[in-house]
C-alpha cells in the first residue's frame, strides 16, 4: 500500500485524469468520463479550449510575473472588461473565490470605517451558504463542520435562515455593515434565492444604509445563463464577488465594487502577490473572449433548458430515487431520496462525474460548451444509475 504525503484533507477518489478534451476527461488507462463537475464549476470552457490553450502558451512565453508594483495591461483590460459588462466601476483580481470574499469582507468594513462609522462591521449572511475556507469565510459559512476545531469564530458574523425574512430584519443593528448572499446556494444544495427577494434585499440595504455583497464565485461567469446571475434579477450589488469559471482552470477570482463601496480601498489597504498576474489575466481574457460572444450565453440557456427537461423526466421515471430538479442554466442539482454520495458513486460507475453538495443534492455542473448530445449521453448514464438504486426501492416500497 502506497503512502501519500500530501495533506489528507481530501477524501479522495483512487481515479487520476491524464488529459482532457471539451467535455470529457481521460485517465491514463483511456478510460473517458463525461464530465458533469467541471471541476466543481470552474472548466467554464471545458478541456483543452484552443484559444484558451493559445493565449496561455503565448502569455508563458512572454512573461508570467512582475508583481503589482508596476503596471499589467492584461489586468487594466481584463478589469475594464468586467466592469463594462456588470454593475462595477472596480475590479481587485485575487488567487480564488475565498481571497475575493476576503477582499469583499474588508471593502464592507473599511467603506463604513470611513463613512464615519467603524462600529459598523459585521455581515448578515445565510444558513447553507458557503464562502470559502479561510478563518473570515468559514465564519461568514457558518457551519459547524468547517468551525470546528480552529478556535474562536471570527466576530462580526451574524446567520439567518435561508429565506426568513423576519429573521433577517430582526438581524440588521447598529453594527450590521452590509448582507452577502449567493443568488443561488451552491454548495448548499443548488437553492435559488427567487429574485424578487433579490430586489427585497437591494431595498433593505437601501432603507439602512448598508452594503448588498453577492457571492457569485460559483454562479458567475456564464454558469446560469447570464454573465452573472443577479443580472436575471434586474438588481445590482455593490459588491461582488468572482473565481471558478473565470479563469476556465487557471486560478483567479476578482472582488468588483462600484466606486463608493470601494471609498475606503486605498493604496496600502489591501494586497496581493500574484493576484492579478499575466499568466492568469490572460487567461481571464481569452475565457471572456468566447463568453462575450453574443450566441454564447444563449447557447448555455439553450443547453440548460434542454437539460432541465430531461432531469425533470427522469425524476418523473424515479419518483422513488429523485425527490426534486433545482436550478437554472448550466447549475443544476437533483434533491435525492438515496444517499447523494452513493448516487454520485453510481454515476461515476456509467463514466459520469457528478458533485455531491448540501441537503443531499447532486450538482450537475458541465461545461459550458457543453453539446445536446453530451447532454443525452449523461442522461442515458443518469438513467442507468437511478435503475441501480430503483430496483433496490421497488421490494421495500411493495412491502410497505
Amino acid at each position: 500500500m502506497s503512502t501519500s504525503h500530501l495533506l489528507p484533507t481530501y477524501a479522495r477518489i483512487d481515479i487520476a485524469f491524464e488529459r482532457g478534451e471539451g467535455a470529457w476527461l481521460i485517465t491514463e488507462q483511456g478510460d473517458r468520463y463525461l464530465d458533469f463537475g467541471a471541476g466543481i464549476a470552474v472548466a467554464s470552457l471545458g478541456y483543452n479550449h484552443p484559444h484558451l490553450v493559445k493565449a496561455l502558451h503565448d502569455q508563458a512565453d512572454r512573461l508570467w510575473h512582475t508583481s503589482n508594483l508596476f503596471k499589467i495591461p492584461d489586468g487594466e483590460r481584463l478589469a475594464t472588461r468586467l466592469c463594462a459588462a456588470t454593475f462595477a466601476d472596480v475590479a481587485f483580481f485575487t488567487n480564488s473565490g475565498a481571497e475575493a470574499l476576503e477582499c469583499a469582507i474588508k471593502m464592507a468594513r473599511k467603506y463604513h470605517s470611513v463613512s464615519g462609522h467603524p462600529e459598523r462591521y459585521r455581515i448578515i449572511t445565510f444558513e447553507g451558504a458557503f464562502h470559502g475556507r479561510t478563518l473570515a469565510t468559514i465564519a461568514a459559512t457558518g457551519n459547524p463542520k468547517y468551525l470546528d476545531g480552529f478556535g474562536p469564530k471570527v466576530e462580526g458574523f451574524d446567520q439567518v435562515p435561508f429565506a426568513d425574512h423576519e429573521a433577517l430584519k430582526a438581524a440588521i443593528g447598529p453594527e450590521t455593515a452590509a448582507i452577502l448572499v449567493e443568488p443561488v446556494q451552491g454548495e448548499g444544495g443548488v437553492r435559488p434565492v427567487p429574485a424578487q427577494c433579490l430586489r427585497g434585499l437591494r431595498e433593505l440595504c437601501d432603507k439602512h444604509g448598508i452594503l448588498l455583497i453577492f457571492d457569485e464565485v460559483q454562479t458567475g461567469v456564464g454558469r446560469t445563463g447570464e454573465l452573472y446571475a443577479y443580472q436575471a434579477a434586474n438588481v445590482a450589488p455593490d459588491i461582488m464577488t468572482s473565481a471558478k469559471g473565470l479563469g476556465g482552470g487557471f486560478p483567479v477570482g476578482a472582488c468588483l465594487a462600484t466606486h463608493e463601496a470601494a471609498k475606503g480601498m486605498t493604496a496600502g489597504t489591501h494586497g496581493t502577490t500574484y493576484g492579478g498576474n499575466p499568466l492568469a489575466m490572460a487567461c481571464a481574457n481569452a475565457v471572456l473572449d468566447v463568453v462575450l460572444e453574443p450566441a454564447f450565453l444563449e447557447h448555455v440557456r439553450l443547453m440548460g433548458l434542454s437539460l432541465k427537461q430531461k432531469l425533470a423526466s427522469l425524476k418523473d421515471r424515479y419518483p422513488r430515487v429523485i425527490e426534486d430538479v433545482r436550478g437554472s442554466g448550466l447549475l443544476m442539482g437533483l434533491k435525492m431520496r438515496v444517499p447523494n454520495g452513493d448516487f454520485a458513486m453510481a454515476a461515476r460507475a456509467e463514466k459520469l462525474i457528478i458533485i455531491p453538495a448540501g441537503d443531499n443534492v447532486v450538482r450537475l455542473l458541465p461545461p459550458l460548451i457543453i453539446n445536446e448530445a453530451e447532454i443525452a449521453a449523461a442522461v442515458e448514464r443518469l438513467d442507468r444509475a437511478c435503475a441501480s438504486f430503483d430496483l433496490q426501492a421497488a421490494p421495500a416500497q411493495e412491502k410497505a
